[in-house]
């Protein structure tokens, strides 16, 4: 068991951390079986995994920097040959013209380090240019390394004619590695989407897509044995619950095991313990809300999605779907992969964590329904839920919905009536950070809601403009019996709303 070290916050340089003798989790044997089997590769992970402190140790690494390597495993497997290494690092250019003028600058700054000059002026043919004279004036093959490969695409997807440019610039950019294919030793592109092959990658069809193969599923975040090795000491000694932080940071899957944003754990130690939404907070979702609003897309599918593995690693500008986005941006993550019979996988997503359960939810209220004063209201409602104050939850979501503005029904927000008032309920409940499971499938049915609670579980039913009651159906479909035997007090809940009044008009609910 090892004492940490000084903490690498806004740290991404792996030669700084090394010197500087910063912590750095070692995770150079995974690095070492990509580099040694594999040349063209790509990697897709939501914001601050760690993304461009990768690309920064491969290209130490590639440009034969040994001793920046001592004490870690890859060190005594690799014999840290020198090549020359094209390292870049895109931005959310806002216009084809700024994107332009940025691969200019960066490509300027590399001729200038690889003490090359080129003769050509647009981007793709000094691209072309740069990688055979550099394979040329050292003698050795050139290793490409594009961090934010995607990010002058995603940083305009609120204007969309300037995102289908940047993707094609980008394209025909990007298309050089594979037509220099003789110069090139190793390639490694990062992002947080995978584009559809008919996007951006349609002129680079040869990488290996890593995003979603087991062996590589821990070589970005922290592992609970990562954790417990590098900070297990740290955190005893300060007291601090380590089931507690599983909890609230925990739960990323990328088919290895489950892992911790590093931002997370680094921010939560820097700031002495305290649990909050360190990572959610760097980024907040606005357009994915928008896009949620556009598409109808129901929220309690969100605790209850399945997907297709063609369209969980694709990306399309023209044609964006709100789960995929979801997924690849961090807030829904892998719950369990199945192999379909006929072939192919499907994949179950969820919410990652506490942190992504209550700051998504959070900002879906304030933000998309435009709820007002949540503390004191999420206070409320959640005492009675603790103690089982079925009259209290009634108030407290009474008055929720009187507080909703006029313009939210303007247009059917959400879709349909019943998944608006669902949805409401759904991200309200959420937000108090326990699981809530949407659509919650039984075998003659479905709840709307279940919301599981350490020794308590709620089934809501709700319905709009309905005559029938909403508990008869959870009662006649026995959605409760899956759940009968957890020793916890069972609660179902109906709720009818009448459209008209915008409100509830009927509440019934009864106790197993």
């Amino acid at each position: 068991m090892q004492k940490i070290k000084k903490l690498p916050i806004g740290l991404q340089d792996f030669k700084e951390i090394r010197e500087a003798d910063y912590l750095y989790i070692d995770k150079t044997g995974i690095i070492h079986n990509l580099i040694t089997s594999s040349k063209y590769n790509f990697l897709s992970r939501p914001r601050r995994f760690g993304k461009s402190l990768l690309v920064s140790t491969l290209k130490y690494l590639f440009q034969g920097e040994r001793e920046l390597f001592k004490g870690l495993e890859i060190y005594d497997r690799y014999e840290f040959p020198k090549h020359p290494v094209i390292h870049i690092a895109l931005g959310g250019s806002r216009s084809e013209e700024r994107l332009l003028s940025d691969l200019s600058l960066s490509l300027d700054f590399i001729e200038k380090e690889l003490e090359i000059k080129s003769n050509s002026r647009d981007c793709p043919a000094r691209f072309r240019e740069l990688i055979v004279k550099a394979c040329e004036k050292y003698k050795e093959k050139v290793v490409i390394l594009v961090d934010e490969y995607d990010k002058p695409i995603l940083d305009n997807l609120d204007q969309i004619e300037v995102a289908v440019k940047n993707r094609e610039i980008l394209k025909e950019f990007y298309t050089e590695i594979k037509n220099n294919d003789a110069y090139i030793r190793f390639a490694f592109l990062t992002g947080v989407s995978k584009f559809s092959k008919a996007g951006i990658f349609s002129g680079l069809n040869n990488l290996k897509d890593l995003s979603l193969l087991p062996k590589y599923g821990n070589l970005l975040g922290i592992t609970q044995g990562e954790l417990e090795a590098y900070f297990g000491e740290y955190l005893r000694d300060n007291e601090v619950d380590i089931e507690k932080v599983r909890e609230w940071y925990n739960g990323y899957n990328f088919l290895g095991d489950k892992v911790y944003n590093p931002f997370d754990l680094l921010l939560f130690i820097d700031n002495g313990f305290v649990f909050d939404n360190y990572w959610f907070s760097t980024g907040t979702p606005s357009f994915l809300i928008k896009l949620i609003e556009k598409e109808g897309f129901y929220l309690p599918q969100m605790t209850n999605l399945k997907i297709g593995k063609i369209l969980l690693d694709s990306f399309d500008i023209e044609n964006i779907r709100p789960e995929v986005v979801l997924f690849q941006a961090g807030y829904l993550t892998i719950e369990e992969e199945r192999e379909l019979e006929f072939g192919g996988f499907e994949y179950s997503l969820r919410l990652p964590n506490k942190e992504v359960r209550m700051s998504l939810n959070d900002f879906i209220l304030d933000y998309y329904i435009k709820v007002r004063n949540l503390d004191s209201r999420k206070v409320n409602i959640h005492r009675a839920l603790i103690s089982g104050d079925l009259e209290g939850v009634k108030k407290e979501l009474e008055a929720l919905f009187a507080s909703l503005p006029h313009q939210n029904y303007a247009h059917g927000r959400i879709g349909e009536y019943e998944g608006y008032y669902a949805s409401v309920i759904y991200a309200y409940l959420q937000s108090l950070g326990y699981e809530i499971i949407g659509e919650d499938t039984s075998s003659i049915g479905r709840a709307d809601l279940t919301m599981l609670m350490k020794d308590k579980i709620y089934i809501f039913e709700i319905k709009v403009d309905s005559k029938e009651k909403a508990l008869k159906q959870i009662k006649e479909r026995q959605y409760y019996r899956k759940y009968e035997n957890q020793g916890k007090g069972i609660y179902l809940v109906g709720i009818n709303i009448n459209s008209r009044q915008r409100n509830i008009e009927g509440f019934d609910w009864e106790k197993l």
